[in-house]
């Protein structure tokens, strides 16, 4: 198998925010729903069994006026530090957001990896930036519930 590295898009991002504070944003399915996909897209959760092997469906309905089912399991979930799932419809990929604490925050760290060179570089393009957008839409979701408290 091509090593993850050439068949994945990894990013990152600091948060001022504390990583419990940050995995709340990705617990909650109603906070979920305002921060997950790219800039434009609002999220209908179907299911949120949160927990290695819960299912995850949604539908997100993007700013085209389409609607795109996405189904998924999540892999694996640890409290304030990791959750990853897998994809399985449309394109299969597994995305990993690891929280790791530093100073005054948390760095937060994507991966989206795919199951072949080809199948990422095909969609790369439009990947890159989605992922960029997710992390930003994220931090948001955590710097307002952060201030709200």
């Amino acid at each position: 198998m091509e090593s993850a590295g050439k068949r994945s898009d990894s990013r990152s991002l600091f948060i001022a925010a504390t990583p419990a504070q940050v995995f709340a944003a990705m617990s909650d399915p109603a906070r979920v729903a305002r921060w997950w996909g790219p800039d434009g897209f609002k999220n209908t959760i179907h299911q949120f069994d949160f927990r290695p092997g819960g299912s995850w469906l949604l539908t997100m309905h993007g700013p085209d006026g389409k609607d795109y089912p996405n189904e998924s399991r999540f892999t694996r979930v640890a409290a304030g530090s990791i959750f990853e799932i897998e994809h399985l419809s449309g394109h299969h990929f597994i995305p990993t957001i690891e929280l790791r604490p530093s100073g005054q925050g948390t760095h937060v760290h994507w991966r989206q990896t795919f199951d072949t060179v080809e199948e990422y570089e095909r969609i790369a393009g439009f990947v890159t930036g989605a992922n960029e957008q997710n992390l930003q839409r994220l931090a948001t979701e955590v710097l307002l519930a952060r201030d709200a408290a």
